[in-house]
Order: structure tokens, then C-alpha cells, then sequence
């Protein structure tokens, strides 16, 4: 299929989508004319050195911790690092140097060419991998790199003491006069221009996070964001060019201290016409994460809950200090005209884990705006069942990609608008928006299921199919005939794994008119007034 005939296919299936979201939801005649707010958000991808979205110039950003290595011994077998208050190496032992990796990045999807290397202080940087050394100067290094070749490796081989080698960037070529105005790759910023918001749960690497204090946050000057998440600056920065909302997730144990900053300084650089989407932690529900013990064990302090259901007052003191946090943005900003207070829970949870555990309690929904949900397109499979209900990957992996998508558009889609309807009649009885804080497909292996590489390929052959864009236009059709206000898609720009195929594109140089379920996700935000981008 052309990529023009995609754009059209995708565009009369939008317009004929809406009648079927009224078939799944007992209509027989076509809708009224939809007054709703649904409209497209991002979930960007989180900082690695594998990260495939490439949305710095500066590859050094997303580098791997430092490695310590000894001539003679195996892979990370030098001593300590001693590193200074920004990550970087004070001090070398004899016979050690200090190695990190960038651009883990599979098939050469990343720019090759002559990269600049700066750097202050003095000492020795040598490079292997996909990387040469052209020319060498103090200060100023200039490297030949081969993405074929595989990644890039930097090594700090000697440094002084009294002057470490430090404040390195290594930056794509084309870039050395404009990295210092504009960080941002422009594929970047073009393959999101138009979303609404962007929500940086990933950039704050706020899954248990263990930021806490103000002087805890990232820093502009750390050596990599990947220990910490990318630097608040950055984040507005991009909310500014891009004209989208910032959507922030304050860490889970963040104290009053660091929640006031955080709004201080979002204040001060936020483009006035923004708005900001402020949620506490990600998930504070689910049993998979950190910050869902961390809640238990604030509700055992505090005596919320019965003892004997840790979970239920998890909830309750999720409530509880989502609110504390609301009341100190609000009082920062001078009320909340400006915020969409967010309350985010399972979308497949029933009326008493959303209602009479969270919203019910007094005050909570008051001070809110919006009930966020993950309402996925949801396929999770163990290897092995013994309940014939239950889909195993010994089952599925014996399919075809068309029964994958039967499966699909018969059960998962079905259940994923049910969560819908039903999350949105529990927000419009608390007068709140319905909105996601996640969404998209939801097909991957579980509890071993994973490692099935059969099962993997079809998940990905799926999520490359024609029928994966006709399956997101009925979904996103569903979502906007229910009422539903912002959609948050998960995610931006990742290579799909036995993880999950999470990324709506895989890679940074992808043709995204090659891509049915990114077409129609596009071609939807259009359909919603939004000046998204349709080119490669």
C-alpha cells in the first residue's frame, strides 16, 4: 500500500468510525454532532543510552553510568569511581580508565557522520566501537561515526586532578553552532509538533523515583540524565517551541519543598497561554511498582484503611497527598485556572476501587479536575494456562497475525471501551473530565510469556498491520463518542521488544506514512483541529 493510499484509507475509515462506535454502543442511527474535548497527547519516551527517539543533539544526555575498567581484568572490574557533584570522574587509578556507552541503537537507526566532542579540563578521551578519532585538540575532538557499526564508546584515559576532564558534549553533526539555543533534534520536534500536551513521566524517571528533595532534582550540568531524569528546564523548554501543556508527575516521596520549586519555576518560564497537568507518581495503584509500597506503608503510618487491606489505604493516602500537592500549585500560581489536577487509576478497576476508595473520600474529588485512566487495547499472555478462558502463549503463538487481530477487534477492543464507558459514568458523577494518562495497544507476554519468540514476532507483525490502524480508529472513535477529553498515547518513539511494541514509530529516521497505527492516531488528532505532522 502507497503511503497515499494509507492517508486515504485512514481517512474515509475515521469518517465511517464513527458509526461503528455507535454500533458498540447500542446506536443504530448516526451520533449527534460531538461536543467533546478529546484531543491528542504524548507519552515521550525515557532517557537511555538505547533510546531510539534521539531528541538531544547532544548524545552525550543519554549516555550509560560510567564503567570502570582495568587493564587486564574483565568487563567492569576497576575500582570505585570517585566522581564529582555532577557525575563526572575525579580521579583515575593506575592502570584504570572510566568507559561509558552511547547510541545502543540496533540496524545503524542513528546519524553517522563527523561528531564534535567538547570538553573542559584536562585529560585523555579515546572512543571505539562506532567510533573513530579524526582530528584531536584540547577541548575539542572530532570523531568519525559509523552507526552500522553498532554503539559508541568513550573513555576518559587520563585526567588531572586538579583540572578532571568534565561538562563533555558530544553533539551530531550539523549542530556544533546551534546545540546551545536549540538542544532539540528537529526530526524531533517535527514528529510531535501539535500535540496538545506532552507528559514527561518517563523524562523524570518517576517509576520509583528516589528524588525527594529540591537539591535532588536533575540537574542542567549532570553528566547524564539517565540516573535521574532529564532537567526540568528542558522539559518547559520543549513545552514552550512545541506550544503543547506539560503534563509532570511529582515523585513519590518528593517533600512540600520540592513540589513549591518545581511550581516556582514552572511559573516563571511556562508560556502563559500553557496549561500544566499535575499528577502524583504514576500508578501509585499498581502492585508492580515501588511507589505503591511506599503508599502502603504511608497509610499503615497513618493509620488509613483496615490493617488487614494495606491496598485500600494505599488508595486513601494516594487521595490524601495528591491533594496536599494540588494545594501547593495552586497556591504558587494563584489558583487553578492554569491546572488540570489529575487523579489517576486503573481503568479496569469496578466502581468501589475507583469510586468508594478514591473519589468518595471527602475532599479528594473536589479538588480535583480529571480522572485519568489507562483504558489499553489489552492482550497479556503467560506461557501456559490451565483455565480455558485464559490465552497462553503455547496457544497463541500458533496463530496467524489475522487471528491476533480477531482477537483483538472481538475481545480486547469490546473490553477496552467497556472500561471507558464505565470510568466515564464515575467522572461525570464527580463533575470531573475524563481523560488518559496512557493508551494504545497492550500486546505482550507475561510472567515468561515474554520469552515466546514466536508469540513476540506476531505482536510486532500486528502492530505493523493495516488492521492495528483500523482497530485505533474505532478505539479513538469510541473515545471521543464517549466524551472523553485528552488522549494520552503510550508511547512516543521506541523499538519494540519482548517488552512490548510501545513505540508508535521505533526509530528516529522512521517513514511514518509506512506505519497504519500511526497514521490513524495522526489522522484523528487532525480530525480534532490538531496541525499534527503526516510526513516522513
Amino acid at each position: 500500500m502507497t503511503s497515499r493510499s494509507l492517508v486515504s484509507n485512514l481517512a474515509i475509515i475515521i469518517v465511517a468510525s464513527s458509526l461503528v462506535s455507535c454500533a458498540l454502543n447500542g446506536q443504530t442511527t448516526a451520533p449527534k454532532a460531538i461536543i467533546s474535548g478529546a484531543r491528542l497527547g504524548m507519552n515521550l519516551n525515557g532517557p537511555a543510552d538505547w533510546n531510539t527517539e534521539l531528541p538531544f543533539v547532544d548524545v552525550f544526555h543519554f549516555s550509560r553510568e560510567w564503567i570502570s575498567q582495568k587493564l587486564g581484568e574483565g568487563w567492569g572490574k576497576g575500582p570505585s569511581l570517585i566522581l564529582d557533584a555532577d557525575g563526572y570522574v575525579t580521579k583515575l587509578e593506575p592502570g584504570c580508565f572510566a568507559e561509558t556507552i552511547l547510541c545502543t541503537v540496533e540496524g545503524g537507526h542513528y546519524p553517522s557522520g563527523d561528531y564534535t566532542v567538547y570538553y573542559d579540563g584536562k585529560g585523555k578521551l579515546d572512543f571505539g566501537g562506532a567510533a573513530s578519532v579524526a582530528t584531536n585538540a584540547p577541548g575539542k575532538i572530532t570523531i568519525k561515526v559509523d552507526a552500522k557499526k553498532g554503539s559508541v564508546f568513550l573513555r576518559v584515559v587520563e585526567t588531572d586532578s586538579l583540572d578532571h576532564i568534565r561538562n563533555i558534549r558530544v553533539i551530531m553533526p550539523g549542530f556544533e553552532t546551534t546545540y546551545k539555543t536549540n538542544p532539540f533534534h528537529p526530526i524531533f520536534l517535527k514528529r510531535w509538533q501539535g500535540m496538545s500536551s506532552l507528559r514527561f513521566m518517563d523524562w523524570m524517571m518517576t517509576n520509583g523515583s528516589k528524588v525527594a528533595k529540591w537539591a535532588d532534582r536533575p540537574k542542567l550540568v549532570d553528566a547524564t540524565y539517565t540516573t535521574r531524569g532529564i532537567p526540568l528546564e528542558l522539559m518547559i523548554d520543549l513545552c514552550n517551541r512545541q506550544k503543547a501543556d506539560a503534563w509532570f508527575c511529582m515523585p513519590h516521596r518528593a517533600d512540600d519543598d520540592y513540589v513549591r520549586n518545581f511550581a516556582q519555576l514552572v511559573k516563571q518560564r511556562l508560556a502563559p497561554g500553557l496549561k500544566v497537568y499535575i499528577e502524583y507518581s504514576n500508578e501509585v495503584w499498581n502492585s508492580g511498582f515501588e511507589q505503591n509500597r511506599y503508599s502502603q506503608d504511608k497509610a499503615k503510618e497513618l493509620k488509613l484503611g483496615p490493617a488487614e487491606r494495606l491496598w485500600e489505604g494505599g488508595a486513601m493516602y494516594y487521595g490524601k497527598r495528591s491533594v496536599e500537592i494540588f494545594k501547593i500549585w495552586t497556591d504558587v500560581f494563584g489558583g487553578h485556572d492554569r491546572l488540570v489536577r489529575v487523579l489517576a487509576w486503573q481503568a479496569a478497576a469496578d466502581a468501589y476501587w475507583t469510586d468508594g476508595l478514591l473519589l468518595s473520600q471527602p475532599g479528594i474529588a473536589t479538588n480535583a479536575d480529571a480522572l485519568a485512566i489507562a483504558p489499553y487495547i489489552t492482550m497479556c499472555i503467560p506461557p501456559t494456562s490451565t483455565d480455558p478462558k485464559q490465552l497462553s502463549a503455547e496457544t497463541v503463538s500458533k496463530w496467524t497475525v489475522d487471528q491476533v487481530m480477531d482477537n483483538v477487534e472481538k475481545t480486547a477492543l469490546p473490553e477496552a471501551i467497556s472500561w471507558i464507558t464505565r470510568q466515564k459514568a464515575i467522572a461525570n458523577k464527580y463533575k470531573l473530565k475524563l481523560i488518559t494518562y496512557e493508551g494504545g495497544q497492550h500486546l505482550v507476554g507475561i510472567q515468561g510469556g515474554e520469552n515466546n519468540d514466536e508469540m513476540t514476532r506476531l505482536f510486532q507483525e500486528a502492530n505493523s498491520s493495516p488492521r492495528m490502524g483500523r482497530v485505533y480508529t474505532k478505539y479513538l472513535a469510541a473515545w471521543t463518542t464517549a466524551g472523553g477529553d485528552l488522549f494520552s498515547y503510550f508511547s512516543s518513539t521506541g523499538s519494540w521488544s519482548k517488552w512490548g511494541s510501545w513505540g508508535i514509530t521505533q526509530y528516529y529516521d522512521d517513514d511514518v506514512t509506512k506505519s497504519p497505527k500511526f497514521m490513524s492516531v495522526m489522522l484523528w488528532a487532525k480530525s480534532r483541529g490538531q496541525v499534527v505532522n503526516l510526513e516522513k
